[in-house]
C-alpha cells in the first residue's frame, strides 16, 4: 500500500525513441515523428511537384463555373520550376519545395532537392523565422536515400549559415533511427 500523500505515476517515459538532437552552427536540429512536434513552428516545408498535384485536394468539388472557363484556366497554368519554393500564407507559413516533375522518370533530381533546401533557408532568413519543420525531401514521393538527404541538408546549412533560424524540426519518417540520423554529424576529414 502506498504512503498517504505520495503519488506513484502509472505511466513512465520510455527512453530510446526516435527523438534526436544535434546542432549545425547555431541551428539546433530536433528529429521527432510527425505527430510530436518538439516546439512551436513558424514555417513548415512540404515535398511538392511542378503542378502542385501532390498537395491538391483529392476530392472533386462541384462548381458553378463555366466548364470552358475552367478548361482555359487549366491550359493557362504554368509549372513551377524544379528546385524552387512557393510560399503559401497561413500559420505556420507553408513552403512548398518543388522537388518533383511528374513528367520525368524519376520524378526528382538531387540537384532540385539541394536547390529547394537552399531556397527554403533563404525564405526563412528573409522572413526572419526562428523555427522550421522539414520532412526528408525526396524520400516521401521519391527514392532519394535518407542518408543522402541528410548530407544535402548538412551541406545547405554549412554553406549558408543561418542568422535567424534557431530550431529545425526534421520530421522523422517511419524508417528513421538515431543511428540513421548520425548522417547529420560532420564527416571526419583526414
Amino acid at each position: 500500500m502506498e504512503e498517504k500523500g505520495k503519488y506513484k505515476p502509472k505511466l513512465r517515459l520510455i527512453r530510446g525513441s526516435k527523438d534526436f538532437k544535434i546542432s549545425i552552427g547555431f541551428v539546433q536540429i530536433f528529429v521527432a515523428p510527425e505527430n510530436t512536434p518538439p516546439f512551436t513552428i513558424e514555417a513548415v516545408a512540404a515535398e511538392e511537384d511542378t503542378y502542385l498535384v501532390l498537395s491538391a485536394d483529392p476530392e472533386v468539388h462541384e462548381t458553378d463555373e463555366d466548364p470552358e472557363q475552367v478548361i482555359a484556366e487549366v491550359e493557362a497554368t504554368r509549372p513551377a520550376a524544379p528546385g524552387s519554393v512557393i510560399v503559401k500564407g497561413g500559420y505556420p507559413l507553408r513552403l512548398l519545395a518543388i522537388v518533383h516533375d511528374l513528367n520525368e522518370e524519376p520524378s526528382w533530381k538531387e540537384g532540385w532537392i539541394a536547390s529547394a533546401l537552399e531556397r527554403i533557408f533563404q525564405e526563412v532568413e528573409t522572413r526572419k523565422l526562428g523555427s522550421l519543420a522539414l520532412p526528408f525531401l525526396g524520400t516521401l514521393h521519391g527514392s532519394l536515400e535518407k542518408q543522402r538527404f541528410l548530407v544535402l541538408l548538412r551541406d545547405a546549412l554549412e554553406r549558408k549559415p543561418a542568422g535567424h533560424l534557431k530550431r529545425l524540426w526534421l520530421i522523422a519518417p517511419a524508417f528513421a533511427t538515431s543511428a540513421t540520423l548520425k548522417g547529420l554529424e560532420p564527416e571526419m576529414k583526414e
